[in-house]
């Protein structure tokens, strides 16, 4: 498993497709997942620190988790399959529940809790680019203005709009 950090939410043109976009801490590669607009929104909101009023559905879920006395040890972004990204929730020391990678993302983001990939996933989805160490963020978006869902194409894939965030 490998330790990723998530970039940021944007969204694509010319489809208007929300994309979070996620970069292993000890390398290069990065992984984008398409993902709906809610979800868009809670991810960034987790990131922005935005506090709604009233609690969230995730921010309502990691009360739960931490009310009941447990505790959200790791998110693990597993695997690909028929175009949908799946993830999994480690919940204590054994639990572990499926989940789709966006509300896992929100989730993870909200209780701190580390993400991770397996290096199949990072060896089949992971994009690998050129980084310099400054300014992350501008260079996240100006490579999401250049791509298109396409050019995340594998042999028969097309993970695109509706790939399972």
């Amino acid at each position: 498993m490998r330790e990723l950090d998530v970039l940021g939410v944007r969204v694509e043109m010319p489809t208007n497709s929300p994309i979070v976009l996620l970069r292993e801490r000890e390398g290069q590669r990065y992984v984008p997942i398409w993902i709906g607009a809610p979800e868009a929104t809670a991810i960034a909101y987790a990131q922005q620190g935005v506090e709604a009023p009233r609690p969230l559905t995730h921010d309502l879920m990691v009360t739960l988790v931490r009310e009941l006395g447990h505790r959200l040890t790791a998110v693990h972004l597993t695997e690909l399959r028929d175009n949908t990204f799946y993830a999994e929730l480690h919940i204590d020391e054994g639990t572990v529940i499926s989940a789709r990678p966006s509300d896992a993302i929100a989730l993870a983001l909200r209780a701190a809790t580390p993400i991770f990939a397996t290096e199949a996933l990072l060896d089949e989805v992971g994009i690998t680019m050129a980084v310099e160490e400054e300014d992350e963020v501008e260079r996240f978006r100006e490579f999401l203005d250049t791509v298109s869902a396409e050019d995340f194409e594998g042999p028969g894939e097309a993970p695109g709009p509706g790939a399972g965030g």
